[in-house]
């Protein structure tokens, strides 16, 4: 009689998803970083780029809240990418009850200056955009911008000036 042996990697991934479904915080890190790029890659092709990163977010707080409910380690690949898939579509309704923000008067958004001030930054490079909103609108610090979009602090920098730079002969111009 032949017995079957499951590959080490095959059994140590399903130990760590295992460990994940009782709880373990660090395990379901560990699961972040071997599927977040899966993750990404099936929201890529379902939602527009800028709102990918934000929605693999979603996906693995969301597979955070029902990992206890799997059944199986073994079907945790496919069912990751059901929450992946299924969050893709609720992006897609919840877009289409949105007005988009250029149709709505700046004076019932935000201040004429700061509507000013975004539709320039708006007209800038995407490599500057990012990187300008995130430190002008949420507060982010140039580190924690490397940090989250993966660029070195270096080019954060550099990204920053540049776009800083723009958007004062934009706004000057007007």
């Amino acid at each position: 009689m032949q017995v079957m042996t499951m590959p080490a990697a095959a059994s140590e991934e399903d130990e760590t998803i295992r460990a994940a479904m009782d709880g373990d915080r660090s395990a379901f890190g560990e699961l972040y970083v071997r599927y977040a790029r899966m993750v990404h890659a099936i929201l890529l092709a379902r939602v527009p780029p800028r709102d990918a990163e934000d929605l693999v977010q979603d996906v693995f707080m969301s597979a955070m809240r029902q990992l206890r409910g799997l059944r199986a380690a073994t079907s945790f690949k496919g069912w990751l990418g059901a929450i992946a898939r299924n969050r893709a579509i609720d992006y897609h309704r919840e877009s289409r009850e949105q007005v988009p923000l250029e149709d709505v008067p700046p004076s019932k958004q935000m201040g004429d200056d700061a509507f000013l001030v975004m539709g320039a930054i708006r007209d800038l490079p995407e490599a500057y955009r990012e990187t300008l909103i995130m430190r002008l609108v949420e507060g982010m610090t140039g580190p924690e911008i490397a940090e989250r979009t993966g660029l070195t602090p270096e080019s954060v920098r550099v990204n920053l000036c540049r776009g800083m730079k723009m958007l004062r002969e934009r706004l000057e111009s007007k």
